[in-house]
């Protein structure tokens, strides 16, 4: 039988403090100090004899193909499919999580469940199902970098591309780590307050805005953001306007921005699933604030799942669910007006 630390996975990105044998995680922004035989506020990260450990390397929870619309990435291999895998584990407390029984676990139960599967069948299995990209999603993969890269590598070696789903709270150092490997990600900036962040997610805005910013900036890597829309909470007039403004900005206004419907999910139940009139608000605001790319998310048949084009406004990808009806963009421009269209292999 191997020992507890054969059956681990030495991490990446960490440095040793203290006189202690205690350890800095550099991984996301929490930058937790841990100190000897404790776990990291992501639970699946542990201190032994001052070396830090990946605990849910191979303990793969989900692995299946997903139409790239779902993480959504819409300007990103439109209407192919993507090889989605997650292990458990986050580095958020989310009170409304969309994903809370695999997000959590390791936090609620100390469980950190799941079937071990080695990156080369994970690429394998995404090969075989005729995916484009291998997408890190359902839970923060942030926290199963370890088998990100290794997938990663893999992956492009295949000619695979790889995909982030984010809460966008990776370090520099961590978005730099993925770099040579990461082609998207689509990161939630779940809202444009301090307030927020602290009270129902347990973590701090500034250091999203600076991923968000820093990716867009300094990286090729093809970004698109998500709002989930919390009634009450997070969809104000002056809200809305300032978070668009910010994704003009620093971002761009070619970056897709995805306004989704929520649902009480998890331990925010005293609610109301988002009204489309806030929806529609969001994407008016959006518009006007000059992002090119806005879409409604969580209201199958909406008008505004579909893309058009800025300048003509005609239909370009007309999109039923997560399912492409019409793609008529050639070679990333609009065929009506020859304007380009941002994306990654339209």
């Amino acid at each position: 039988m191997k020992s507890d630390r054969e059956r681990l996975k030495r991490a990446v990105l960490w440095e040793p403090v203290g006189q202690e044998r205690g350890v800095r995680c550099t991984l996301c922004n929490h930058r937790c100090v841990i100190d000897d035989g404790d776990l990291g506020r992501c639970g699946v990260r542990k201190n032994v004899n001052g070396v830090l450990y990946s605990l849910n390397f191979d303990k793969i929870c989900a692995a299946n193909p997903d139409p790239i619309e779902k993480k959504p990435l819409f300007h990103f291999q439109p209407g192919s499919k993507s090889f989605s895998i997650a292990t458990v584990g986050c580095n958020f407390r989310c009170v409304f999580c969309q994903n809370w029984q695999i997000s959590q676990a390791a936090i609620e139960s100390g469980r950190i469940d799941g079937q071990a599967i080695a990156p080369e069948h994970l690429v394998e299995a995404a090969v075989r199902n005729r995916c484009k990209s291998i997408a890190y999603t359902y839970t923060e993969p942030t926290v199963f970098m370890e088998l990100c890269h290794e997938c990663g590598q893999l992956a492009k070696k295949r000619g695979l591309a790889n995909v982030f789903v984010s809460n966008g709270y990776m370090t520099r150092e961590a978005v730099d780590f993925a770099g040579d490997w990461l082609d998207g990600i689509n990161i939630d900036l779940k809202a444009y307050n301090e307030d927020f962040y602290k009270r129902l997610c347990k973590a701090r805005l500034q250091p999203v805005l600076d991923t968000i910013s820093y990716i867009a900036q300094e990286t090729n890597i093809w970004l698109e953001i998500t709002t989930l829309l919390v009634t009450d909470q997070n969809d104000s007039e002056d809200e809305l306007k300032k978070l668009a403004g910010f994704i003009v900005e620093k971002a761009g206004p070619d970056v897709p921005w995805h306004v989704s419907r929520f649902h009480p999910q998890y331990k925010y139940l005293d609610s109301i699933p988002t009204p489309m009139s806030s929806l529609e608000r969001a994407y008016e605001i959006g518009t006007s604030a000059g992002l090119r790319y806005v879409y409604l998310g969580n209201v199958p048949g909406s008008k505004a799942e579909s893309t058009f084009c800025y300048q003509c406004g005609r239909l370009l990808i007309e999109r039923v669910g997560y399912r492409i009806a019409a793609n008529h963009v050639k070679d990333s421009k609009c065929p009506y007006c020859g304007t380009k269209i941002a994306g990654y292999k339209l």
